[in-house]
């Protein structure tokens, strides 16, 4: 079993930064790939971006490639996802979620295991 705690979001100004956290803790971190995934109202949860279990290989969706920035820091037991020139439409609930090993399908949600509470991120124009 892993608990994952996000925390770091609010409220921000089109062009604004954020960055958002997720603590994890039970089984190893450093077992498991992680992910962040949004999800807005009337909208079907999307995948934003994914990391190894190393950090060594990273992934991302178009939506947010060169705006967003996941990383990890597993003496922390921590995910964070960096967003950087947020807009209007990156408004929604944010999700991290960990898998057991592995790094292939990153975009399926099906492929974790493991999923945080969410964390609500609304941008303002």
């Amino acid at each position: 079993q892993v608990q994952l705690v996000e925390s770091g979001g609010g409220l921000v100004q089109a062009g604004g930064s954020l960055r958002l956290s997720c603590a994890a803790s039970g089984r190893t971190f450093r077992t498991y790939a992680m992910g962040w995934f949004r999800q807005a109202p009337g909208k079907e949860r999307e995948f934003i971006a994914a990391i190894s279990w190393s950090g060594g290989s990273t992934y991302y969706a178009d939506s947010v490639k060169g705006r967003f920035t996941i990383s990890r820091d597993n003496a922390k037991n921590t995910v964070y996802l960096q967003m950087n020139s947020l807009k209007p439409e990156d408004t929604a609930v944010y999700y991290c979620a960990a898998r057991r090993n592995g790094f292939t399908e990153v975009a399926d949600t099906g492929m974790y295991d493991y999923w945080g509470q969410g964390t609500q991120v609304t941008v303002s124009s």
